[in-house]
């Protein structure tokens, strides 16, 4: 059997797999870690789901207060279909 013939680059596969540490079951694993850690968390996506939502609900309440208290109905309960009497 002939020697092996040397790489001519100088890569040795070798010590490639040596370095990269032990192997997991899920090789995207490393790659996947920045989805779920820092701002990308769960909480933090939820968060910046609905940006805002706290002050409109806080404004709107605010809002249906005041029309219920100080804006009173001018009708007198005059509605459609009902006809006055002259």
């Amino acid at each position: 059997m002939p020697p092996p013939r040397p790489n001519l680059t100088g890569f040795d596969v070798r010590k490639f797999v040596a370095s990269s540490g032990p192997t997991s079951k899920d090789p995207w694993r490393r790659m996947e870690e920045w989805r779920y850690t820092g701002p990308f968390t769960r909480w933090n996506r939820f968060k910046g789901a609905f940006p805002g939502l706290g002050i409109a609900t806080v404004a709107f309440t605010v809002y249906l207060g005041y029309d219920y208290l100080f804006l009173k109905d001018k009708d007198h309960g005059e509605g459609h279909g009902v006809e006055k009497k002259h």
